[in-house]
C-alpha cells in the first residue's frame, strides 16, 4: 500500500522540530566569537537537529575553522531547516546561494544516483562497515565523482544511526511486519525495497508522523533508535525491531565553484576540519545509539532483534532491488564496495 500525504509548510516544520526540545534549541550553540568581520563566509544548511550528534558537526567545524583561520573564514551553520527543506536547499546549493549542505542519505540520490549506494539494503549496514567504506579513499572518491561533475563536492559524512522498525506491537517475524503500515522516507530505493518485501507502507512528511502514530493512520515507523527516542516517537511506538539494513547519513556537500575560489590555505583548513571532525562525530554517533537505546529501555521500550532466519527472508527479497539500483549506481563500483565490505 502506498499513500502520499500532503506536507506542511516550512513554518510548520520548524514549529514541530523545535517544540519537542527547549524553547530555544540553539541557545547552547551560539558562537563565542563575533563573526561580523570574517573575510569569507561558508553558509551550511541541514534539516538535522543538534540533539543528534551527527548534526553537531557543523558547529564543531565552525569553531575549529574560526580558530585555525584566525577569524578569516566563518562557517555559518544553520540546522533544523532554517534555510528551507532539502529540495529547496539543494537548488540553492547548485546556484551558489548556499555554499554547503549536510544532506540526508535518503534525499542524496536526487544529487547523484551513486549517493544512493548507502541506502542499498544490507550493504553499508553497520557502524563498522560504514567506517570501513569511508576509510577506503578510492571507494569514497568514486562515491562522489558523479556529484563533482555537477559542481558539488562530496566532502564527508556523519550519521544518525542504524535503521529498523519502531512499532506499537512487537515485531519478531516478517509475517508480523506485513500486518503493519509503516511510514518510510520519500526515497526511491526505500519505496522499491518495501515493495519487494511486500510490506505495507506510506510515504509521509516527517512532521505528520506524531499525529499519524497517535491516531493509528500508521502503526510503525522505519527509522533509527536515535531519532525515535530523541523525537519522542517511542512515547507511542513502544517496540523496536533491530533490522540494521542501512545507516542513516548526513552527507556533507560543498559548492565546488565557491570552494575553488577560497584561498588555498583556507581550502586546506576547511577540508581538514570537515574530515577530522566528521570522523570524531561518527564515533560519537555509535555511542549515542547505545545511550539512546538504554534510555528507551529504561522508559519501557522493548527491543527485539529479527531472528536470522527472518532476516534472511528480507535479504533474499531485497536482492532484485540491489541489482536494479546497482545498474543505476554502476555495477562495477557496487561490486568493489561489496568486496571491500565482505566479512
Amino acid at each position: 500500500m502506498l499513500r502520499f500525504i500532503p506536507g506542511l509548510t516550512l513554518i510548520s516544520i520548524l514549529l514541530f522540530s523545535t517544540s519537542i526540545f527547549a524553547a530555544n534549541p540553539l541557545a547552547d550553540w551560539q558562537p563565542k566569537f563575533d563573526p561580523s568581520n570574517a573575510e569569507y563566509t561558508y553558509l551550511l544548511s541541514t534539516v538535522g537537529h543538534p540533539a543528534i550528534k551527527g548534526a553537531t558537526v557543523g558547529y564543531r567545524i565552525r569553531d575549529r575553522v574560526w580558530q585555525e583561520s584566525g577569524g578569516r573564514l566563518f562557517v555559518d551553520y544553520r540546522p533544523i531547516s532554517q534555510l528551507g527543506g532539502e529540495k529547496d536547499v539543494l537548488r540553492k546549493l547548485k546556484m551558489g546561494a548556499i555554499q554547503g549542505m549536510l544532506c540526508s542519505s535518503v534525499f542524496a540520490p536526487n544529487v547523484s544516483p551513486r549517493l544512493g549506494l548507502v541506502n542499498l539494503p544490507f550493504l553499508v549496514d553497520s557502524f563498522a562497515n560504514l567506517e570501513k567504506f569511508r576509510q577506503n579513499e578510492e571507494l569514497f572518491s568514486e562515491y562522489g565523482i558523479e556529484a563533482e561533475k555537477q559542481g558539488i563536492i562530496v566532502a564527508d559524512f556523519t550519521g544518525y544511526g542504524s535503521y529498523g522498525w519502531a512499532t506499537k506491537t512487537p515485531i519478531k517475524t516478517v509475517a508480523a511486519a506485513r500486518k503493519q503500515l509503516f511510514r518510510i522516507a520519500q526515497a526511491p530505493v526505500n519505496v522499491d525495497l518495501y515493495k519487494a518485501w511486500n510490506i505495507q507502507f506510506t510515504v509521509m512528511p516527517w512532521p505528520d508522523v506524531p499525529q499519524a502514530l497517535q491516531t493509528g493512520v500508521i502503526s510503525g515507523l522505519d527509522h533509527t533508535p536515535i531519532v525515535c527516542n530523541i523525537t519522542k516517537k517511542f512515547n507511542v511506538a513502544k517496540n523496536y525491531t533491530n533490522i540494521e539494513y542501512a545507516q542513516g547519513l548526513y552527507i556533507h556537500l560543498i559548492n565546488k565553484k565557491w570552494f575553488n575560489k577560497l584561498p588555498q590555505d583556507l581550502q586546506q583548513i576547511l577540508d581538514r576540519a570537515i574530515k577530522e571532525e566528521s570522523a570524531k562525530v561518527r564515533a560519537l554517533t555509535e555511542q549515542q545509539q547505545l545511550d539512546q537505546i538504554a534510555a528507551a529501555k529504561a522508559n519501557g521500550v522493548e527491543f527485539n532483534t529479527l531472528p536470522s532466519a527472518e532476516k534472511a527472508i528480507l535479504v533474499k527479497l531485497a536482492e532484485p532491488v540491489v541489482q536494479k539500483w546497482g545498474k543505476i549506481i554502476g555495477l562495477d563500483y557496487l561490486h568493489k564496495v561489496q568486496d571491500e565490505l565482505k566479512d
